[in-house]
């Protein structure tokens, strides 16, 4: 980010092809897959070259980079009438490794559920699981990215991962001792 603040537009290649995968899950699993969520990313990234001066050297990316995404998404939720809902283990992928075709289709039933069940959660909630997750933001950041609480972050991923906990039971392996 430095490079790209100094006027390296190599360095604006670099910070795509590291930060689109995770702001595009981000949308994705906000807004849906498609068309939507390629132009939110677009969005995200015109207002983050736009923004880049007011970036500081000692600031972690990836916080600054998600609080420009979530407020591109709050802007749009805005422009599609909805309201912005401001109320209070990986993802299942199957493990490319597995010993055998047996254990490949248990892995990939098991990755269907886990998905079924974060698209289950409510859209505020998911996109805290997502944060919190998948991007490994801590709470007092995801609550400036979404523009709430940290209390109100911690609450919305404790209610997510009760409602997976209680979706997702059945697959909890049993300790044997």
């Amino acid at each position: 980010m430095e490079a790209y603040v100094a006027g390296d537009a190599g360095a604006f290649e670099r910070l795509f092809r590291a930060l689109a995968p995770s702001v595009h899950a981000f949308f994705v699993r906000s807004v849906g897959p498609g068309a939507v969520a390629e132009d939110l990313l677009q969005s995200t990234f015109l207002k983050m070259h736009a923004a880049r001066a007011s970036w500081r050297g000692r600031e972690r990316l990836r916080p600054w980079v998600f609080t420009i995404a979530g407020r591109v998404r709050i802007d749009w939720l805005r422009r599609q009438g909805r309201e912005v809902q401001e109320s209070d283990d990986d993802d299942g992928v199957a493990d490319p490794g597995a010993q055998d075709a047996g254990e490949a289709v248990l892995a990939q039933e098991r990755a269907e559920r886990v998905r079924a069940a974060l698209d289950g959660l409510a859209e505020p909630q998911r996109v805290v699981v997502h944060l919190h997750r998948f991007e490994e933001l801590g709470f007092a950041e995801i609550g400036r990215v979404l523009g709430i609480s940290e209390g109100a972050a911690k609450l919305r991923a404790f209610r997510a991962y009760g409602q997976l906990r209680s979706a997702l039971a059945d697959l909890v392996a049993e300790d044997p001792s």
